[in-house]
């Protein structure tokens, strides 16, 4: 990638977790007297988000934040000159798999256009290694995209956050759901605001962590990262259920009843009425 990508996303990110990503900007403070409890719901995205920057860690650390984030891609990614050259057309990342550890490959949707009429653009970009036309969905094309990875990847593994998809991208900017706990998602901030000048937060809401985790062991948490990781929930699905168990060294039988459980546990809690979101 070209040094613009690299100053956006640094290589690895190791420090990121524990101690964060350090930042120029200085750290945003609730002031004395900020709105709380009835009325920060009518607060603004920003001034919400200064809320919970600020305050002693207590029963917030223990739930989790969903955030929608907006921010500019680097020059570098394909998705960024080929979305600003291309400004009216809508693309959808659907899926992520690890090939290896530098290299992935995901499932895009384009709006418009004949199956294949990107394909020739896409790989021409020097972080595409591979374009493959898929087929026609509803009013768009589906492609198989298999790139080096940009380091904003490193950072989420080095958090062990599951991406959650489909990513929207237009116009030179994409937008994604963040759903973390609060100490994770102020270190994605601070690595997207220190940067990028233009980086924003679309939404920001606190949930019970019961709502999105509940009550499942360590290794379930574990095969549930792996599995969204590998695209197994997305749509269209990335990964077949024989493939997953293969890529994981475990037989199609016993992540089929794993996978099943889990799934069990978090309908149980989205229908629970203590479960339901704040």
């Amino acid at each position: 990638m070209g040094s613009d990508t690299r100053r956006l996303f640094p290589p690895r990110l190791a420090d990121v977790g524990d101690q964060g990503v350090s930042g120029s900007r200085r750290p945003v403070r609730r002031r004395q007297g900020d709105a709380t409890g009835s009325e920060s719901r009518s607060a603004s995205p920003g001034e919400r988000l200064r809320g919970l920057h600020g305050g002693a860690a207590g029963p917030a650390e223990e739930g989790l934040l969903v955030a929608t984030l907006r921010l500019r891609i680097p020059g570098d990614l394909w998705t960024g000159p080929f979305s600003l050259k291309h400004r009216t057309i809508r693309l959808e990342v659907l899926n992520l798999t690890a090939l290896n550890e530098d290299t992935s490959v995901s499932d895009y949707w384009i709006a418009g256009h004949p199956p294949g009429v990107w394909a020739n653009e896409i790989s021409s970009y020097p972080d595409v290694m591979r374009v493959d036309s898929l087929a026609e969905v509803a009013d768009g094309c589906l492609y198989r995209v298999t790139y080096r990875n940009p380091p904003v990847v490193y950072a989420y593994r080095r958090l062990q956050l599951p991406m959650q998809f489909p990513l929207r991208i237009q116009g030179g900017t994409i937008t994604w759901e963040v759903i973390s706990k609060r100490s994770e998602f102020d270190a994605i901030l601070r690595f997207a605001r220190e940067r990028s000048s233009e980086v924003s937060v679309v939404s920001i809401r606190r949930r019970p962590l019961r709502s999105h985790l509940p009550l499942l062991s360590e290794g379930q948490q574990r095969l549930l990262t792996q599995a969204m990781a590998a695209g197994y929930f997305a749509v269209p699905r990335g990964i077949t259920l024989t493939e997953l168990a293969r890529d994981l060294g475990r037989s199609k039988s016993s992540v089929s009843e794993a996978l099943a459980l889990i799934e069990k546990k978090l309908l149980e809690s989205a229908l629970r009425p203590s479960g339901l979101p704040a």
